[in-house]
């Protein structure tokens, strides 16, 4: 089937009365290539014969250089993704709905029972149980369903290039190079997402340096290929960030009907058992986990579920830095585990906001005085904390839960 692209002359001239005209076309050299792309491959050109240098002085060998870069391309698509961004905030319940579905429960459920050897070998050798290892590896690449299909090495550079964090890209792409050079992974085989991260557990190339073991005794450290190897340095990783073992990672829980909802923030941590004085009891009816320094946390607001957080849901947030990821895993692992999934019903009702008014969200609070700071439309904890301070000026239960309603609030405040 050919493409369908029609160009505004051939429309014009099809449409009656029509007085638009088609743009002057971008010059073309005489190979065909327009005049923004030759620029744009030479400066690419430029770049790497300096980037080149650089790597040559961090101590890669010339042949490693040579294999590598040489014939290295620019890649377009990978500066469109980085600087691309959701109109929409996803809710949480529909991050989790796709996050733990029945499919990938099921899977994850066929994949802990196919590798359960390595996976208890790697949960004796460093103290994270095997659920948690597999949910994270069911959540980062559905079991290794999806790696990604960009070249490491070609997303590393491209964003070196011209990405938003250069300097960041640019020593992730040196720590691929060492990679390289300890003969662990050809370069065609290093293959991994738009943003650098690589293998069924999605490592960058620094962590893959600090945290990548050899799980299987072959002498190489394979994330792409070896499931030993995967599930043994994703536990070295959890291991590293401080994973306590024999520690639950919290649980959900019923808060009492007088509760102060301005306490479920994750920087206000009490022992569990102060938490359980309050009134606060697990939803299953058991005892809470010891924790030492755990948090309440509703992330949707008084009409969702709530949760006891302790230190290990925290250092799953050192894998990914959200408090939706760690959720998923912290119930996916919880349903591998055989235990009951999240039971909680959340406020699907509400309709999701879009980044645009999250930012005039934050705008707004800072105009009144609750500095959350520079607005980006991301609802992150300092968001919360002034939507809380809002919600108990205006009398309302301070749960910290962005909503349309509470923007219009906010609109009647504000100019």
């Amino acid at each position: 089937m050919m493409p369908r692209i029609v160009s505004l002359a051939l429309l014009c001239a099809a449409l009656a009365g029509c007085q638009a005209r088609a743009a002057a076309p971008e010059p073309v050299a005489a190979s065909g290539v327009p005049a923004a792309e030759r620029a744009q491959t030479a400066g690419f050109d430029a770049w790497r014969a300096s980037f080149r240098a650089r790597a040559r002085a961090a101590g890669i060998a010339e042949a490693t250089l040579a294999r590598t870069l040489d014939g290295l391309r620019y890649r377009p698509r990978v500066i469109e993704l980085d600087r691309s961004q959701p109109e929409f905030v996803r809710p949480l319940w529909a991050y989790l709905d796709s996050a733990v579905s029945a499919p990938r429960i099921r899977n994850g459920r066929a994949r802990l029972a196919e590798h359960r050897a390595a996976a208890r070998t790697a949960a004796r050798r460093y103290g994270v149980p095997a659920e948690i290892l597999v949910a994270i590896w069911g959540i980062e690449s559905s079991y290794g369903g999806y790696l990604g299909d960009f070249s490491t090495l070609e997303a590393l550079a491209t964003l070196a290039y011209e990405g938003r964090r250069r300097d960041f890209a640019r020593d992730e792409l040196i720590a691929a190079l060492r990679i390289i050079e300890a003969g662990d992974i050809a370069p065609a085989r290093m293959v991994g997402s738009w943003a650098g991260a690589m293998g069924h557990t999605q490592f960058l190339p620094s962590s893959y340096l600090a945290y990548a073991v050899d799980g299987d005794g072959d002498g190489r450290r394979d994330i792409w290929g070896s499931i030993p190897d995967v599930l043994a340095s994703t536990a070295h990783y959890l291991d590293a960030a401080g994973w306590r073992e024999g520690e639950a990672w919290g649980v959900e829980v019923v808060l009492p009907a007088d509760f102060d909802y301005g306490l479920t923030d994750p920087a206000i941590r009490r022992p569990s058992a102060e938490w359980a004085a309050a009134g606060i009891r697990s939803r299953q009816g058991r005892p809470l986990p010891a924790l030492a320094a755990a948090a309440v946390i509703a992330p949707a607001g008084a009409r969702g579920p709530a949760f006891l957080v302790g230190h290990n849901f925290r250092v799953i947030r050192r894998y990914n830095n959200a408090t939706s990821y760690a959720l998923a895993v912290a119930s996916l692992s919880d349903v591998l585990a055989g235990r009951p999934a999240i039971e909680g019903a959340w406020p699907r009702e509400e309709p999701s906001l879009k980044r645009a008014q999250v930012s005039e969200m934050q705008r707004r609070l800072n105009a009144l005085g609750h500095d959350v700071g520079a607005p980006d439309g991301i609802l992150g904890p300092n968001t919360r904390r002034g939507l809380r301070a809002f919600q108990r000026w205006l009398g309302l239960v301070p749960d910290g839960f962005a909503t349309l309603g509470l923007l219009e609030r906010l609109r009647h405040q504000t100019p």
